[in-house]
């Protein structure tokens, strides 16, 4: 059940060639837990530029993660920050707003949401290089982690805003099945404090956020929401963990 439930993650939330099938959806959908899981994967494969910190100059191999992460993630969370920056842009209406969502057309607030979380991912990214290199592949292994637990949160915690992608994750989970889900991404946590123990946490806050902004702008969580959470998480949780390290003080010992 674990590992159908995670081969239906990664098929949905990275290009990974997993395969897909109706039993492994329907044990994706159904297990919150194999997002963070799926993050622990993700997130390997992204932070293998950063073995390289030290012997490599920090521009390329900031320049090496994001071109790896836009490999193994595709493009479908990036479609979904864009439609939030329009509805968040409309002063309307939660129904105006979805309407906005469903639009094809890219609007200003997409525009201006794409750009500037791609400008702070790659800052991201970069500031990452100067932490150790055994920091910085656990740091960016934590900020994936805690974005697949945001999407987590939301499926556990949201209010479907209307049918689809989101209804169908909400369906049946609840605070039990979070508690799972946090279960698996918290040994991350230990790796290297406190940088993998703040960019866990503050993916799980901008979660909450951001259910909070969705229940009053758009009546709930949808797809997009989903999407857009990731992705916001993820540089957040970077951020974080950079933050944590040079002002907390690195922990004299890893579990590395």
């Amino acid at each position: 059940m674990v590992l159908s439930a995670l081969r239906g993650a990664l098929g949905f939330l990275s290009r990974l060639p997993v395969g897909h099938d109706e039993d492994a959806w329907a044990a994706f959908t159904a297990t919150p837990a194999a997002f963070p899981l799926a993050g622990y994967v993700v997130g390997g494969l992204v932070a293998l530029p950063f073995l390289a910190v030290g012997r490599l100059p920090g521009p390329v191999v900031a320049a090496a993660a994001l071109a790896v992460l836009v490999a193994v993630t595709g493009v479908n969370h990036a479609d979904g920050l864009a439609d939030l920056g329009d509805a968040a842009a409309v002063h309307g209406t939660p129904e105006e707003r979805r309407e906005v969502m469903r639009d094809t057309t890219v609007g200003v607030g997409a525009v201006l949401a794409l750009g500037s979380v791609l400008l702070v991912l790659a800052l991201g990214l970069l500031a990452v290089t100067t932490l150790p290199a055994r920091v910085a592949v656990a740091a960016v292994i934590a900020s994936e982690v805690g974005a697949k637990a945001a999407m987590a949160t939301l499926a556990c915690l949201g209010a479907p805003s209307h049918e689809g992608f989101g209804a169908t994750m909400l369906d049946g989970n609840g605070p039990v099945d979070l508690l799972v889900a946090l279960a698996v991404a918290v040994p991350i946590a230990a790796v290297a404090p406190p940088a993998t123990g703040v960019a866990l946490l503050t993916a799980l806050v901008l979660a909450l956020v951001v259910r909070r902004w969705a229940r009053r702008s758009l009546d709930g969580v949808g797809g997009d929401v989903f999407g857009a959470t990731n992705e916001l998480a993820r540089v957040a949780a970077l951020h974080g963990a950079v933050a944590a390290w040079h002002l907390l003080g690195g922990s004299a010992w890893t579990l590395w």
